[in-house]
């Protein structure tokens, strides 16, 4: 009796199975990344373009503002760099969020971790700099919305920072989990509070549109901004994948560790 043929492998040049590459509006593929792709291009794949036009736009709305202002107090690089950490954390989202293959997964979570370290340092020397300049001219430290707002985004910021590299560091993983799979199974909780962490920063963006130096010196109109956040939301969510948390009974999430496997 003649055995039945084997299936052919899949080609490389193909969407990974539909168990992890439908996204939550769109078909199978819409918002994955093949595995033959470059990494940049998940940064515009499916509804990306859309988010990167808000990020832009939300920049140059700001950096526009605190430029064509004719004095720049020391206040002036916390605007400047705030808004570019924001964007530097949509990047980072961004090109880890099409990523299914292990291959793809690995260069995505090393650019994801790159990004997030810069996003880091540009949201310490901001905070730094208006802790400062509150401290100089002797003003309050939490006295609106956004102050309280912003404060809360830098703790939720610094727990999820340590939290992914504690799931992405093998040694630190298994000193911290005990176990590797017990690290993974936690992933998707980290990449839940990241959609939560792009939330809180830009709910704190449109909360400085109304303090005094925001309002009094640079301008900036408060429906100018929600357009911008709101094009990133809509670029944003069509792309989450929620099989990836396990919604459905999918797949669970692949975690790469250094030096360790992914899956």
């Amino acid at each position: 009796m003649s055995s039945s043929p084997e299936a052919p492998p899949p080609a490389d040049n193909e969407a990974p199975e539909q168990t992890e590459s439908e996204p939550l509006l769109g078909g199978p593929g819409d918002a994955t990344q093949k595995p033959d792709a470059p990494i940049f291009s998940n940064l515009y794949l499916g509804t990306g373009w859309l988010a990167q036009t808000g990020g832009i736009l939300l920049l140059a709305i700001i950096w526009a503002s605190v430029f064509t202002n004719p004095t720049l107090p020391l206040v002036s690089p916390h605007p400047l760099l705030q808004s570019l950490g924001v964007y530097t954390v949509l990047q980072a989202i961004l090109i880890l969020q099409p990523t299914t293959t292990p291959r793809t997964k690995q260069a995505g979570q090393r650019a994801h971790v790159f990004l997030h370290l810069l996003s880091f340092l540009l949201f310490l020397t901001g905070t730094t700099i208006i802790e400062l300049n509150k401290h100089v001219n002797h003003l309050a430290h939490f006295h609106s919305p956004h102050a309280y707002l912003g404060s809360l985004s830098v703790l939720f910021l610094a727990l999820q920072y340590l939290f992914g590299l504690a799931t992405w560091l093998t040694p630190l993983s298994r000193f911290i989990f005990r176990t590797e799979a017990r690290a993974k199974s936690l992933w998707r909780y980290h990449r839940a509070s990241g959609y939560v962490a792009l939330v809180l920063l830009l709910a704190t963006v449109a909360t400085a549109v109304e303090t005094d130096y925001v309002r009094g010196v640079l301008g900036i109109r408060l429906w100018a901004v929600l357009v911008a956040e709101g094009l990133i939301v809509v670029g944003v969510v069509p792309r989450v994948h929620l099989r990836k948390f396990r919604v459905g009974g999918g797949v669970g999430v692949g975690v790469t560790a250094v030096g360790g496997s992914q899956s």
